[in-house]
């Protein structure tokens, strides 16, 4: 399956989330040590934009620019609409296309990438609400296959992601796909 259409189903649970937050949320601690719920959607609509822009041009000059203005739903959904308009074009798969500090890779490998940020980044909102998370399986398998190739070693560099965690054997994909990626599947607000 087309990783393009995982990451927009994923897009759609959390469009759902997103558009229930309140002013009042965004002061939340979120699983991403240090972020609130605010940091947490500036980040992804910064990246949803430069993923876009890096799709139309090679590469994004600045992956930390987006914004969330008075609207933060609406700030969210447009970043939304943009990555997805940018990965419409089947040649886009074929470029190369330079991803922040991680280096030039084909489009299907940074869709790929867009797809592990989206679930994860899913799961962080939702804990950070007290919401249920339910991505596509499929979607969930694709992330966890990727994330299963990051070594475990130099994660922290740039902040990319912390070191992975353990899990319970028989552990569910998507918590073992959280724990790769250094979050506690057990993380709740307190």
């Amino acid at each position: 399956m087309d990783l393009r259409e995982l990451d927009r189903r994923t897009l759609l649970v959390l469009d759902k989330i997103v558009a229930g937050v309140t002013p009042a949320d965004l002061v939340r601690p979120t699983p991403c040590a240090g972020w609130t719920l605010a940091d947490l959607l500036r980040h992804q609509v910064s990246e949803n934009h430069a993923f876009a822009t890096a799709a139309r041009e090679g590469s994004a000059p600045d992956w930390d620019a987006g914004a969330l203005g008075d609207d933060a739903y609406a700030a969210y959904r447009a970043s939304v609409d943009d990555f997805l308009d940018a990965f419409a074009d089947d040649a886009v798969l074929d470029r190369q296309l330079t991803i922040n500090h991680f280096g030039t890779f084909p489009g299907t490998i940074a869709a790929h990438m867009h797809l592990v940020d989206t679930v994860a980044h899913g799961w962080d909102l939702a804990r950070t609400l007290g919401l249920p998370y339910e991505p596509d399986a499929d979607a969930v398998h694709a992330a966890l296959r990727l994330a299963q190739r990051i070594p475990d070693e130099g994660r922290e560099k740039n902040g990319s992601f912390a070191h992975s965690v353990e899990v319970p054997a028989g552990a569910s994909e998507l918590d073992r796909f959280l724990a790769l990626l250094g979050r506690d599947p057990a993380w709740a607000l307190s």
